[in-house]
């Protein structure tokens, strides 16, 4: 995304707050984030520090981009230079373990700020593609109607269209459950289960999270949308996405230590679906696939014994 938006106006500053001192310098010595994208040249306004000062001194925006279960500590720690009305835009996709929080709460709360200007970006979009300017369609979600445009007009350009929408929680939820979604389809596919299983636990998948998300306040409309169906179909059918190989490589018999250890990546995925189980209590709604993911990665059941399971469910009227 910073690649994106210095792309878009060269005399626009992009200060990418970086952990890694290779990276940083890496960037700002060669212009290249050699551990992600190797083969990619970063505009020259992109500059990398590890100074969290120098990178909010003056912002007029903030693309977070740091894990769902890292956000808070992580926001702790700069808390002292985010000013009170900087606009946060949210790349991040997941639930946060225990508490339940979604990317709209973390970010306030940790930030001692009800207040805090806030903005979720959701859509189907690999890292890739938008860096080979392959075109893309995503949606801004915030309650401020004059923010969200403020930030189509930030990202939207020729090979990225960006949609406006309200619906904070349908976004929120919708992004943070597919990735427990593909996990399942990734699944699917280790077991090599075949295209009708994979279309009907997709199918069933996309209702779970429309029947939950909706209970939440959610609009159907927006499960539907770009946030919701598109995000869905892109990350369980498509080989980029780190989620969908997660299942895959547990359907083929790995174990999850050995999955994540080899992985340079987060599967938010595999985190968030520990809040699957917790929500669907919560507020009282059956989600049979969505939960069998979290006891798979629990080691309360076997990729085989979901199937099993799943295909033992009552036959009833489709909801």
């Amino acid at each position: 995304m910073a690649s994106h938006v210095a792309g878009r106006k060269e005399q626009m500053e992009v200060n990418m707050l970086v952990r890694d001192p290779h990276i940083c310098q890496s960037i700002n010595q060669n212009h290249c984030n050699r551990k992600y994208f190797p083969d990619h040249r970063l505009p020259d306004n992109v500059v990398a520090t590890m100074d969290a000062k120098t990178a909010f001194t003056g912002a007029d925006f903030c693309l977070h981009a740091v894990p769902v279960q890292f956000s808070g500590s992580f926001l702790e720690g700069v808390a002292d230079y985010v000013e009170p009305g900087l606009p946060f835009i949210s790349l991040s996709k997941g639930l946060e373990l225990n508490t339940l929080r979604m990317m709209s709460q973390i970010i306030p709360q940790t930030l001692k700020n009800s207040r805090q200007p806030y903005v979720a970006l959701s859509g189907p979009s690999f890292a890739l593609e938008l860096m080979n300017k392959l075109p893309t369609a995503m949606v801004v979600a915030s309650k401020d109607k004059k923010l969200a445009k403020a930030v189509q007009q930030l990202l939207a350009s020729r090979n990225l269209r960006i949609s406006t929408t309200s619906d904070v929680t349908g976004v929120e939820i919708a992004g943070a459950l597919k990735n427990v979604l593909a996990i399942a389809a990734g699944i699917v596919e280790g077991l090599d289960l075949g295209n009708n299983s994979m279309a009907a636990l997709v199918a069933q998948g996309c209702s779970e999270i429309r029947w939950l998300s909706t209970k939440m306040g959610a609009k159907s409309t927006t499960i539907s949308g770009l946030s919701g169906t598109g995000d869905i179909m892109l990350t369980c059918f498509v080989s980029l996405s780190r989620n969908r190989t997660v299942g895959v490589r547990l359907g083929s018999g790995e174990t999850l230590d050995d999955i994540l250890s080899s992985m340079n990546q987060v599967a938010e995925g595999v985190s968030t679906a520990g809040a699957v189980i917790a929500l669907a209590q919560k507020y009282n709604v059956k989600m049979p696939v969505l939960t069998a993911v979290a006891r798979i990665i629990d080691n309360e059941l076997t990729p085989q014994k979901a199937v099993l399971e799943l295909m033992n469910l009552p036959q009833v009227e489709e909801v």
